[in-house]
């Protein structure tokens, strides 16, 4: 019986196999090397090491010409092909790396999501006119590498150990209800008073608001009529004078300019349920795609700029 050869692994060889390519491509040795950014003698060995491996012969060599075998033109189709691509991938690399492009996937929560970052996307569009988003609304964690996104938006004091967490902005909350609540029910002093007004709250939080003030944290168990998940939510109930809630500022801030809600206890600095900061997140790598930079830290320039005007 003929005994196997054993042959090197393909995936081994691809070095060797671009050299050849090369070679091939430019017939001759030295500027196949230059195009490599190689040896003259380490072309050589490229080419001897493919010829070992495969146990054919590629080139037919002489002092001033260069030749393929029948087996070199069958193998050469091949690495050329593979030449081209590893190039057309490099090209499309560099592409992308020169400027931002290609779609950035977004998880973001319901009410922070439509009411703070879709207004800003019109002039995220204008400068990076090559960039999509694809924006997901939900008030569950995303798992960013099993669900492919590539940020992420929460509302919460918990980090993720996975990801690069960048801080965007804090969360400032507000006791407010309607101007005809406050007419009917009376207007709360001090947070003990929430005990006898009808607090709307966060189905999933617990029954206690708490409070910073003058003589340090106050912690009032409250009670109501309604429990919802939604910021939004809430906030309609609130302009149908139907109670109280503690909201964070930026989902009741126009209701509050134009005087369709007004806040309460505003001395004293409330603890909402999201915790005190936004935070974007996204999957650590060395080379971030400019796509995902361009998208944080266009996020971070207008909610730090939105942040300061407040103030």
């Amino acid at each position: 019986m003929r005994k196997q050869i054993q042959q090197e692994p393909p995936a081994k060889l691809l070095v060797e196999m671009a050299a050849f390519a090369k070679v091939v491509q430019t017939k001759s040795f030295s500027k196949a090397a230059n195009s490599l950014g190689v040896t003259r003698s380490a072309v050589s060995k490229h080419i001897s090491r493919l010829e070992d491996a495969l146990r054919v012969k590629l080139l037919n060599r002489t002092t001033r010409s260069l030749s393929l075998t029948e087996a070199g033109a069958a193998v050469f189709a091949h690495c050329e092909r593979m030449l081209t691509e590893a190039e057309d991938a490099a090209t499309v690399v560099n592409r992308l790396s020169a400027a931002p492009r290609g779609t950035v996937r977004v998880s973001t929560t319901n009410a922070y999501g439509r009411l703070q970052i879709v207004p800003l996307l019109p002039e995220f569009f204008a400068r990076y006119p090559e960039v999509a988003v694809e924006l997901l609304f939900t008030d569950r964690f995303v798992d960013l590498s099993e669900e492919g996104f590539d940020v992420v938006l929460r509302l919460s004091s918990k980090l993720s150990p996975n990801l690069v967490m960048k801080r965007l902005a804090p969360i400032e909350y507000a006791v407010c209800a309607s101007p005809k609540y406050f007419k009917e029910a009376g207007v709360p002093r001090t947070p003990i008073d929430l005990a006898t007004h009808n607090c709307l709250q966060f189905s999933t939080m617990q029954q206690t608001w708490q409070f910073d003030g003058p003589k340090g944290r106050v912690t009032v168990d409250v009670q109501g009529k309604l429990q919802v998940n939604n910021s939004e939510a809430l906030r309609d109930m609130l302009l149908e004078h139907i109670g109280i809630a503690l909201l964070p500022i930026w989902a009741v801030s126009e209701d509050l300019k134009r005087g369709r809600l007004v806040a309460a206890l505003t001395q004293y600095r409330a603890l909402g349920p999201f915790g005190s900061d936004v935070h974007i997140g996204y999957l650590p790598s060395r080379y971030p795609s400019p796509k995902i930079r361009a998208f944080v830290d266009f996020l971070s320039e207008k909610l730090r700029t939105s942040r300061d005007k407040s103030n």
